[in-house]
């Protein structure tokens, strides 16, 4: 099969090549891929794979081959999967845990979108507990979690606070997704918050723990500063009314029973209820410049490659 190959001597670390076709295990579907979505962390981390590696987080296709120990879609059903590995290339093999099924005729390059970054946002999202009515600050939200995160908790009856560096840029963008406010950093909040959802880490994660009510929490997500988490003296007692506040982790791949929760996320991208936020797509064959684009903080919003297909 072709796929896109980690090869330390291409400019972008990748190249299209011919591999193996994957083996199933028994729980695990074959997949015939025919879109894939890149994510910040992938793309990031690429050159630490060794070459010839098939990496991918993220893809929609249709199964080629059902799994032999019977559970999971039949053959001929699109679905979109969620893997450690794999996606990027003509052929997967998903644990069938990891299979949402998609209504027919939905887009394959927007249900590509939905395994890390709008599944991260609905895990965390579940983990601060309840939102109607009460105030959610999401930080660093410009990007491909932020975003769905911004309208899964809008729809979910939120009061929905985003920050991000550029306001001016992106402030009208965060507010048509759902954001009653766009700030710069968590200071800025004029009162305390039910629940963060934070995307950024470091100082930017002490900041919005600061934001938080009495009971509140806190969902650490993302890392990108690269920076420590380095909380004042005090910063965790539990007075001065804003006793018992967590803060909470998840890995989303340690969780192979997110079928359900990608199949009701496809139902709300083609219903139009979710907007996927593509601000890239195109054929795999221009995988460099996407590459590019996300390394250089560039594109805000999901990259698309549409797998099997040049240009675009």
């Amino acid at each position: 099969m072709r796929a896109l190959l980690v090869d330390s001597t291409a400019p972008s670390g990748l190249r299209l090549g011919e591999t193996a076709d994957p083996e199933p295990a028994p729980h695990e579907a074959l997949v015939r891929v025919t879109a894939t979505s890149l994510n910040y962390g992938e793309v990031m981390h690429r050159a630490e794979a060794p070459d010839g590696t098939v990496l991918g987080w993220d893809a929609a296709g249709v199964v080629e081959r059902a799994a032999a120990d019977g559970s999971g879609p039949a053959a001929g059903t699109p679905v979109v999967t969620l893997g450690e590995a794999g996606g990027w290339a003509e052929l997967r093999a998903v644990h069938t845990g990891m299979i949402g099924v998609p209504p027919i005729g939905a887009d394959p390059g927007a249900l590509s979108t939905l395994p890390v970054a709008a599944a991260s946002a609905l895990r965390a999202l579940r983990r601060v507990g309840d939102t109607l009515g009460r105030r959610i600050l999401i930080t660093g939200a410009t990007g491909g979690v932020g975003r769905y995160a911004v309208q899964l908790a809008r729809l979910g009856g939120a009061h929905v606070i985003a920050t991000t560096g550029d306001p001016a840029a992106h402030g009208d963008d965060l507010r048509a997704l759902g954001a009653h406010e766009v700030l710069t950093a968590p200071e800025e909040a004029d009162a305390p918050v039910h629940g963060v959802v934070d995307l950024v880490g470091g100082p930017q994660l002490v900041a919005a723990y600061d934001t938080l009510a009495a009971h509140g929490t806190l969902v650490s997500v993302g890392h990108v500063t690269g920076q420590p988490e380095t909380f004042p003296f005090g910063a965790l007692y539990g007075n001065a009314g804003r006793h018992e506040r967590s803060i909470v982790t998840f890995y989303l791949l340690e969780r192979p029973d997110i079928g359900p929760d990608l199949t009701w996320l496809a139902t709300r991208v083609a219903a139009g209820d979710l907007d996927p936020q593509i601000a890239w797509r195109g054929g795999w064959d221009r995988a460099d410049e996407a590459v590019t684009a996300l390394a250089e903080r560039r594109l805000h919003g999901k990259a698309v490659l549409d797998i099997g297909r040049a240009g675009g």
